[in-house]
């Protein structure tokens, strides 16, 4: 069982930056796959950037690229999001999600553990 809080979020304008960080409970941190997903009111949850679990492989929506950094750090049990470039369309509430394997997972569908979100808002 893996518990997830997410914390980082809140306003900022058009071209900004935040931080999202992601701590995990348990001592098997290193064994779980990471992700960062995101969803804006009326839509559906989709994915942004995931992590595999030695942080040597990473993957982007194409919209986060150049833009975003995942990272993680497997001594402090978390997990970042670094957003630089902040756009209006950025705005969405941010969920972390584990689940265990060996690859950067980009499906909902694929994680089996989901923090309760932290709102990012993104004025112009």
């Amino acid at each position: 069982q893996v518990q997830l809080v997410e914390s980082g979020g809140g306003l900022v304008q058009a071209g900004g930056s935040l931080r999202l960080s992601c701590a995990a409970s348990g001592r098997t941190f290193r064994s779980y796959a990471m992700g960062w997903f995101r969803q804006a009111p009326g839509k559906e949850r989709e994915f942004v950037a995931a992590i595999n679990w030695s942080g040597g492989t990473t993957s982007y929506v194409d919209s986060a690229k150049g833009r975003f950094t995942i990272s993680r750090d497997n001594v402090k049990n978390t997990v970042y999001l670094q957003m630089n470039s902040l756009k209006p369309e950025d705005t969405a509430v941010y969920y972390c999600a584990a689940r265990r394997g060996v690859r950067a997972y980009t499906e909902t569908n694929e994680y089996e553990y989901w923090g309760q979100g932290t709102q990012v808002t993104v004025s112009s």
